[in-house]
């Protein structure tokens, strides 16, 4: 592991601090309720009403697509933060999200849709390492910070579902474009909150360069990469793998939506208590990553392996629901990794390798569809079931990495 050097420049006082990370959490929350592109690209691709019909194993390619670009821009967009600092990175990366999302709004044939869902892939999730970035320069002890991280999931996960609810209703009564075009605005607007409150890179006297090397070199990356790619194949069936599901069973853009709205009313009643059971109020988090981790991890599998084996919206919903609890474990877990492992200087990377491990995992919608027509819903429930089991086993080796490898991150920064 690097050493850190201390930074040169003034650091902000707390109130200001939190302010902006408070704000940035906002904003988190409203980009990704306004996340239609991705959401809705399956129905988009698929769906012959708007010109492009596709079908299922396209709009499964399509998702694919997405998350080959994700894989790509995650990396690209941790060592933009850490290099460049968090709002140039951010500004930059959310204007070409904006064009991503307009030019779907016009494409129509296969290739080009296959060529936009890429290029999506490489910007929608861009704002993440940057975001936590700040964070972790921000607030200075590690309970804090893991509270501040997972609001930062939490926020996501409320984006999503208000985004599958929202987005459900509007695809229906004003079409699938106005849904991209909006998206294009939120994303413009989220550069422009970057622009006014985030602070340009401060200067860090003697700064040791940490690259993807170094950063890969740390074993409990490695392990925690696995569990969270395996993990959340599971939770991000949310949104890639039940599309798929709901249109095989020929239900509309609405009765997703409805599903979305269930699971948002789960996160909002849910989360609260459960952060108030794992981090507490005081500086340390109260139990084990690890264990938190697993937990999480099963809980995902259950939720998913049901939704696998429902025909009906009521099903799909209550499916949605039990996948809640694994997503606040989850959160809570990978949010204490990365406010104690990430070294000053290199957030924006390991942040960028765990939401690539994201990335990966929302490559399998095509395996997905593709299980579906050759096995049907028992394959596609014994793949995802399988995913989770592995993730849980996975927790092992992390945990006698984390042991020989104890998480630290001594606060460098300069007081006032």
């Amino acid at each position: 592991m690097a050493t850190h050097a201390p930074a040169t420049a003034a650091v902000p006082t707390a109130e200001t601090a939190h302010s902006v990370v408070r704000i940035l959490i906002i904003s988190s929350l409203v980009v990704k309720a306004g996340g239609f592109s991705w959401d809705f690209l399956g129905y988009y691709v698929a769906d012959g009403t708007n010109g492009t019909g596709h079908g299922t194993t396209a709009a499964g390619a399509a998702l694919t697509a997405f998350g080959i670009g994700w894989c790509l821009g995650q990396a690209s967009a941790g060592a933009l933060t850490d290099r460049l600092g968090q709002r140039t990175a951010l500004v930059s990366l959310m204007i070409l999200s904006a064009l991503a999302c307009l030019a779907l709004a016009v494409a129509t044939s296969l290739p080009a849709l296959l060529a936009v869902a890429v290029c999506l892939g490489l910007t929608m999730e861009a704002h993440r390492p940057a975001v936590s970035a700040a964070i972790n320069e921000a607030i200075p002890t590690e309970a804090g910070r893991t509270r501040a991280q997972t609001w930062t999931y939490f926020a996501s996960n409320v984006g999503i579902a208000v985004c599958g609810g929202a987005g459900g209703y509007l695809a229906h009564h004003h079409g699938y474009r106005t849904l991209f075009v909006i998206n294009a605005v939120v994303c413009l607007a989220f550069a422009l909150v970057a622009r006014r409150f985030l602070a340009p890179k401060a200067a860090i006297a003697d700064a040791p360069s940490v690259g993807y090397r170094q950063v890969l070199g740390d074993p409990t990356l490695r392990w925690i990469t696995v569990v969270a790619v395996c993990s959340m194949i599971c939770a991000w069936g949310l949104v890639s793998v039940l599309p798929l599901l709901m249109t095989d069973d020929q239900l509309p853009a609405t009765g997703f939506g409805l599903a979305m709205v269930a699971n948002t009313v789960a996160v909002l009643a849910l989360t609260p208590p459960l952060m108030r059971l794992l981090v507490g109020r005081g500086d340390t988090v109260r139990f084990p990553i690890v264990p938190v981790l697993a937990t999480g991890s099963a809980i995902l599998g259950l939720g998913i392996t049901i939704a696998a084996f429902q025909h009906t919206v009521t099903g799909y919903a209550i499916a949605a629901v039990v996948l809640v609890p694994g997503e606040v474990l989850y959160s809570v877990a990978v949010g204490a990794y990365i406010s104690t492992a990430a070294p000053p200087g290199a957030t924006g990377r390991y942040q960028a390798v765990v939401s690539g491990a994201t990335a990966l995992a929302s490559l399998p919608p095509l395996g997905i569809a593709l299980a579906l027509d050759a096995g049907g819903r028992p394959l596609v429930a014994v793949l995802l079931a399988a995913s989770a089991a592995l993730a849980v086993a996975a927790c092992y080796p992390l945990a006698r990495s984390l042991r020989t490898h104890p998480l630290t991150r001594p606060d460098t920064r300069s007081r006032p």
